[in-house]
């Protein structure tokens, strides 16, 4: 990122400039980049799929993609959803502040580096002095350098292994939420994780749970998750849960809500 009228956006030939002074030696590093470059708020599956190409594309030993924090989370579940069985690390990398400002973002990138030459197969972060699995990654800060945490997730099946063009999107109930509002929802939808209440409960409204059976009987996939960030849900705990389970709507069990929405949308494609 560099400073520009409306804020900070990304600049091209920063990074370039930078691993000049941290590849280690003996390290050979090829660079290729986004054209145009893309703030992270702007990703898309399409870019993930331009990823994957890239990654099983490639004849070198491990990848590390430089990425914004915004949608890190997103990017991590994605790519070890449709890697099940990578065969080279790839890395994510980021920071909370830009290359050349004395933030974190050189100490992140050192990181990445190092890590691509030790870690084992599969798809991590490396930020904050951890490296973290992917599939999990929760960010847990706004500001702090420290912004990334990740949370054990249970494996699933291999599904697609490129997203397809759906439309899918994670909606929220909430206290008050109009019926109206949530079926206008998901009749744009193809499928949607649903963050519900603690361990899988939901409000006890007639027009919500019609909503739901409506779009599920059309085939729409609602895959459930928690809105709490760790615990997941048990459908048969509270009885304010039932209607979730009795309307088609799948359990997404400790899944983050990104995960979840990268294993739905890629079953969907």
């Amino acid at each position: 990122m560099i400073p520009g009228p409306d804020g900070l956006q990304p600049g091209m030939g920063v990074l370039e400039a930078a691993l000049c002074a941290l590849v280690p030696p003996g390290l050979r590093v090829e660079v290729e980049q986004f054209s145009p470059l893309i703030d992270s708020a702007n990703i898309r599956p399409a870019d993930w799929n331009r990823m994957l190409d890239r990654i099983e594309g490639w004849q070198g030993t491990a990848v590390v993609i430089v990425h914004g924090t915004d949608t890190m989370a997103y990017t991590g579940a994605a790519l070890a959803s449709a890697l099940p069985r990578p065969r080279l690390p790839v890395i994510l990398c980021g920071s909370m502040a830009p290359l050349n400002t004395g933030g974190d973002a050189e100490a992140n990138l050192s990181l990445a580096l190092v890590t691509a030459q030790s870690a084992a197969v599969g798809v991590w972060l490396a930020f904050a002095g951890k490296v973290l699995p992917a599939a999990g990654l929760v960010k847990q800060d706004s500001h702090a350098a420290d912004a990334f945490r990740s949370t054990a997730q249970a494996p699933a099946a291999p599904a697609a292994t490129r997203f397809g063009d759906k439309r899918l999107a994670i909606l929220t109930l909430s206290p008050g939420l109009p019926a109206t509002a949530l079926d206008a929802a998901l009749g744009a939808l193809d499928g949607a994780v649903l963050r519900v209440f603690g361990a899988g409960t939901m409000m006890q409204d007639a027009g919500v749970i019609a909503a739901l059976s409506r779009a599920v009987a059309r085939g729409c996939r609602i895959r459930a998750v928690s809105s709490c960030e760790n615990g997941g849900l048990e459908p048969a705990a509270y009885a304010a849960g039932a209607a979730l389970w009795s309307a088609g709507v799948e359990n997404g069990g400790a899944e983050t809500a990104e995960l979840a929405l990268a294993r739905l949308w890629l079953s969907l494609s």
